[in-house]
């Protein structure tokens, strides 16, 4: 690529090292004349040069303060296993196969046919007898994949958390963590007739896979297990160790799961044990007519809100002006109509992917590429492109603070005025923000409507009313699930952060390699954000790189998820083939590396 700006955009201004190319021989003419011309045509070329040079200087500076044009969004190379190179063409030949492909079928599909729900309500394990439907689920594993559960060790936490650890022959090496859960969004029971294929059929048509956890996320799960089972199969023992972490309460908020698992692995390996931590999020998908892939380096944080009313009851023929669901139904108004402001930083996670896709995007419409290139110095032009996010539903919940009302209930009966009504506002909070801004807010927010209604007022354990005030009932916030959850700290993308340029290089290597294809621009890894959350949430004192990352081939729409959390989920065979090859390729990169 070139290092000059507009030299293929057509502005007409040669490179400063091509102003006066052409050559004259300064010899040929010895005369007086012949000498003035010459130094009058090299004073003119030092001259246009110049001016072509401080052109370009001043486009750089309007570029950026402190990077070149086309280096804000570098890319890593394609990086192949050398020392397992052999092992590697075996293996990834291997899952280009027939038979592979039907193993790959099997493995997934039986795992799909285990049901392993979660749910928001559940007890602890132990008590609450729904846990129990994950021991099945061992027993599968156990059954489908004989050589890991032969070779790796394995340590059961709080009854159903997996803990798999591949010893490597080199203890100074850091380990690397590769995370999964167990559990999938339960199945509504009056949906089961809407879906194509059974929901815990595991069926597969020849092309797609169908079934709850499918995608979501068994696929991991099996995907790494498959992985490893393919190269125990060709006899292959690292030296760096490899650690399985699968949770069983992701989709409940993991609190059992993962949350029981980070102090045992913490309690082995200890704070920042792990080179890297790799989880479920994103994959790849064509945008604006090139394909990129956004390894998730952030999340979200995340709070759920319960406003609560309180008011005399009675019987509803003698109604006052209003009642506590009336009073809840302002107070929800007040929200949707006052949403977070979103605001575009330079230092948000979203603001690099942009630059990343300004940078690589083929048919990105110009005035977009040029207003992301500008926005890097420009405070107008960061405006501009705050604007041009805003009209992108997708694109805003990235960046903002985002507010749904997800839970309502109050009243008992038809005539008797409720005594109580209340409902939860879920918050998911921008990376730039807290858990402490959003109570501020919110806070804030209810304050003037309290004062109206005559409502003591109470705000997440703090009193916001006068004391001693008459009321005619009371208004309470607070954190409806004690889950309050500040957003992610930034995983390095860098140049010197050696984890993300391996995954980087992987994410190529594999990408090309299931395409049989050569080269290094086929797909381009952009840093992405997750706007929900992981098991990775319980995992930040592990490791400082942390991706959310599947290598999931989400097509030409980058929103087509495969039915996950709803009817009809699915996922295409191809893309889990594409998957176990990823995670194969990872682990034999990570193996090699002496850069973690």
């Amino acid at each position: 690529m070139s290092n000059f700006p507009d030299e293929k955009a057509g502005s007409g201004l040669p490179p400063p090292n091509q102003a006066c190319s052409f050559k004259i021989n300064t010899y040929a003419h010895p005369n007086k004349v012949t000498g003035r011309f010459v130094r009058l045509f090299a004073a003119s070329c030092i001259a246009l040069v110049l001016f072509v040079g401080g052109r370009v200087l001043f486009q750089f500076r309007d570029l950026a303060p402190d990077a070149k044009y086309g280096e804000l969004c570098p890319q890593a190379d394609v990086l192949v296993p050398e020392k397992n190179g052999k092992l590697w063409d075996i293996v990834t030949d291997k899952f280009g196969t027939d038979s592979f492909k039907a193993q790959a079928v099997e493995w997934l599909g039986g795992a799909v046919r285990v049901p392993t729900e979660s749910y928001d309500n559940m007890d602890v394990v132990g008590k609450d007898p729904r846990w129990e439907a994950f021991g099945p689920f061992h027993d599968y594993l156990l059954g489908a994949f004989p050589l890991v559960h032969s070779t790796l060790k394995l340590s059961k936490v709080n009854t159903y958390g997996l803990f798999y650890e591949w010893k490597g022959s080199n203890a100074s090496l850091k380990p690397i963590l590769l995370a999964a859960h167990q559990d999938v969004v339960p199945v509504v029971p009056t949906t089961v007739d809407k879906w194509t294929h059974p929901p815990y059929s595991g069926h597969f048509d020849g092309e797609k896979l169908w079934g709850r956890g499918s995608s979501d996320d068994k696929s991991g799960l099996i995907g790494i297990l498959a992985a490893i089972e393919s190269l125990l199969d060709n006899s292959f023992q690292p030296t760096r160790t490899v650690v399985l972490a699968f949770g069983f309460d992701e989709e409940a908020s993991g609190t059992q799961g993962a949350g029981s698992l980070a102090p045992a692995l913490e309690a082995v390996y200890g704070k920042d044990g792990f080179a890297f931590i790799v989880d479920e999020g994103s994959g790849f998908a064509e945008q604006h007519g090139s394909v990129f892939a956004t390894p998730g380096i952030a999340e979200k944080g995340s709070i759920d809100v319960r406003i609560e009313v309180s008011a005399p009851g009675g019987h509803s023929s003698i109604p006052p002006r209003h009642t506590s669901i009336g009073m809840l139904a302002a107070l929800l108004v007040q929200y949707e109509e006052n949403p977070y402001k979103v605001f575009l930083g330079r230092r948000d996670p979203f603001y690099t992917t942009l630059q990343c896709v300004a940078e690589y995007a083929k048919a990105l419409p110009s005035h977009f590429r040029k207003t992301i290139k500008k926005s890097v110095h420009s405070k107008k032009a960061l405006e501009a492109l705050q604007g041009l996010v805003l009209e992108n539903p997708n694109y805003k919940s990235l960046v903002g603070t985002t507010q749904a009302i997800d839970l309502i209930q109050g009243g008992v009966k038809s005539n008797a005025l409720p005594e109580q009504a209340w409902a939860v506002v879920n918050h998911r909070i921008s990376v730039s923000s807290s858990v402490g801004e959003v109570r501020a807010h919110d806070t804030k927010l209810l304050k003037s409507l309290a004062s109206k209604f005559n409502l003591t007022y109470n705000a997440f354990g703090s009193r916001i009313s006068e004391e001693g005030a008459s009321s005619s009932g009371s208004l309470t916030l607070s954190d409806a699930f004690h889950l309050g959850l500040e957003p992610a700290p930034v995983t390095p993308t860098g140049k010197d952060a050696a984890p993300y340029q391996l995954l980087s290089g992987t994410i190529k290597a594999t990408y090309n390699s299931h395409r049989s294809l050569v080269g290094r621009d086929t797909i381009n890894v952009a840093p992405g954000m997750m706007s929900g959350n992981t098991d990775t949430r319980y995992y930040w004192d592990l490791s400082s790189h942390i991706f959310r990352y599947n290598h999931h081939n989400s097509g030409k729409n980058s929103n087509a998820l495969g039915g996950i959390h709803t009817v009809n989920e699915f996922i295409e065979i191809d893309s889990f083939l594409e998957m176990i090859r990823f995670f194969a390729t990872l682990i034999l990169n990570a193996d090699e590396s002496r850069s973690l």
